[in-house]
């Protein structure tokens, strides 16, 4: 079965979208582990990274499963 350009581009969209979701969700530590950092519990961690995942996921099922003319 031969992929159409627009397939391939929206894989490629999907997996850019999915490591930006993955970057937004990175970082929140603290250097002491003494000290606790409530950063990691923030609306980009909890509630915006996960979505911009989740998005990616969604172009990916649509750039595999997709009909898309030559």
């Amino acid at each position: 079965m031969a992929t159409s350009a627009k397939g391939l581009k929206l894989m490629i969209a999907g997996l850019l979208v999915m490591a930006s979701g993955f970057l937004l969700l990175s970082g929140g530590g603290s250097d002491d582990p003494q000290v606790f950092n409530y950063a990691m519990f923030d609306f980009r961690r909890l509630v915006a990274a996960p979505l911009v995942i989740v998005a990616g996921i969604v172009l990916e099922v649509i750039a595999i499963m997709g009909k898309f003319d030559k």
